[in-house]
């Protein structure tokens, strides 16, 4: 018989708020630098002005965290790096119009990492890491990633084409963010900016979630999920 797979009980939740807590903090990097930008238009700031300043107080937070650990933390890290190569970019000397496309370049920099990370020289990809605290041993999806990723070929699949699926729609949300900036008014592209974002990761979210429920992950019986089962030590003759 089967032996049923879960996940460790005391790392689950501690993984699960350690993604709340990035979710808030790209939900925040998104709506503060929007929300100090136009809070500073309506006091009569320069649009390039209120670009800088608006991303270069949006960006401290990131950097004192930054600053006081001063360690890799997977999806946290990520939104560090995001964030403080934001604050780079907006330092950059040019127009306007070059600064509202910054975002283009942190976008566009996450779709290559996305890509980059699928390689087979890759220890993990980050549509994996990213996934796995909300997902391992959860509605219907296995448990013991770290097993099933040595074991099945498959399940390995999987994620290097997840990770191919959101580099590229990250790099189309990068092309759009460049063609928004030097076509859009201004002051409308941190607002489309955020609406944009927004549609990318619901397009993609469902784009991947197709493609994940047609390789069967979720289903005990799939070619994806029976090399784990197999590889899992079977019990003494005579044992119960």
């Amino acid at each position: 018989m089967a032996t049923a797979v879960a996940t460790d009980p005391i790392r689950a939740p501690a993984a699960r708020r350690r993604v709340l807590r990035v979710g808030a903090r790209v939900v925040l990097s998104l709506l503060v630098p929007s929300a100090l930008y136009y809070g500073l238009r309506a006091l009569g700031q320069s649009v390039y002005l209120s670009l800088v300043v608006s991303t270069v107080l949006s960006a401290l937070p990131a950097l004192w965290t930054f600053v006081r650990h001063r360690r890799v933390d997977g999806v946290s890290t990520y939104v560090t790096a995001m964030m403080l190569g934001g604050l780079v970019v907006s330092l950059v000397p040019g127009s306007t119009r070059f600064l509202l496309a910054r975002e283009s370049v942190m976008t566009g920099v996450t779709g290559v990492w996305f890509l980059v990370s699928a390689g087979a020289r890759s220890r993990r990809p980050l549509a994996y890491l990213f996934t796995r605290p909300l997902l391992e041993g959860r509605l219907r999806w296995p448990g013991q990633w770290d097993q099933l990723w040595e074991v099945s070929p498959p399940f390995r699949r999987l994620w290097r084409v997840s990770s191919v699926l959101w580099g590229l729609g990250l790099l189309a949300d990068a092309a759009a963010r460049v063609v928004l900036a030097y076509t859009v008014r201004p002051d409308l592209v941190p607002a489309l900016g955020v609406g944009l974002y927004v549609a990318t990761v619901v397009v993609l979210n469902v784009v991947v979630t197709l493609y994940q429920v047609r390789s069967r992950v979720q289903d005990p019986r799939s070619p994806l999920r029976q090399a784990a089962t197999s590889a899992q030590p079977s019990a003494p003759a005579g044992t119960s």
